[in-house]
């Protein structure tokens, strides 16, 4: 078992940097839903603004 991770130590720490990045990613996206933010830019330049925000 020893030999296995020492073999593949690299892919073991480049898999887990991508998980790492693709969890922040999911969390990050997660917030900005949770604050009424849906749209990356905002919704002053979205062409479908009205739609979305029927306030």
């Amino acid at each position: 078992m020893i030999a296995f991770l020492i073999c593949n130590l690299g892919t073991i720490i480049v898999i887990l940097v991508l998980l790492a990045t693709v969890a922040l990613i999911i969390a990050s996206m997660v917030k900005r839903k949770k604050r009424g933010q849906s749209a990356a830019c905002g919704c002053s330049s979205c062409p479908s603004a009205d739609i979305c925000h029927k306030d």
